[in-house]
């Protein structure tokens, strides 16, 4: 090992390999009366926001950065390796790279992990870390007796709010966190 790389070359040779590591994004939400949230759109398609810290330098990007699945970049000095993220640090030029985990589908957030955190999503990173969410975009949940979908719920104030007419009850979504974790 050599600051955090491995080196795959021989003694002559100065071949570098940036480690990968897999992060896992979890959330908590207070669920009133539905269950199953998740991204609206198709689950390919859906710009998640992220906030990024670079592994080199520690150096953390002042805004987030929008991340789907169906973008694919191909990475520097790869052999045809692509990535759905390729960012360059501001501060210390390194290049680094995103992949969502092609094994691990989007989790819908259910009921029954109700105010406590549950994973959503996995994603591969080399030379990067992200280490905050933001939750905007639309989202869709379903009621949690009536089976009522609601396809357009706007989480970009950190809550949302409506009423489910089948059972007559409020329905909403609120005190949304995150946290990363190694997966």
């Amino acid at each position: 090992m050599d600051g955090g790389r491995q080196h795959v070359g021989k003694a002559d040779r100065y071949h570098f390999r940036i480690p990968m590591v897999k992060l896992c994004l979890e959330i908590k939400a207070e669920l009133e009366n539905v269950t199953d949230l998740a991204p609206a759109s198709d689950k390919v398609t859906f710009e998640y926001f992220f906030q990024v810290k670079c592994n080199s330098c520690h150096e953390v990007h002042p805004k987030f950065v929008g991340v789907n699945r169906e973008d694919k970049t191909e990475v520097s000095g790869g052999k045809n390796a692509t990535a759905n993220f390729v960012w360059r640090c501001g501060w210390c030029k390194r290049e680094s790279s995103a992949k969502f985990d092609e094994k691990s589908p989007t989790i819908p957030y259910s009921a029954d992990a109700n105010g406590q955190f549950a994973p959503i999503l996995t994603i591969e990173c080399r030379g990067l870390e992200f280490v905050g969410f933001d939750p905007r975009g639309i989202w869709r949940c379903v009621g949690l007796e009536s089976g009522t979908t609601f396809p357009e719920v706007d989480l970009s104030d950190g809550e949302w709010v409506d009423y489910d007419e089948k059972t007559e009850l409020p329905v909403g979504v609120s005190a949304i966190e995150s946290r990363w974790r190694r997966a």
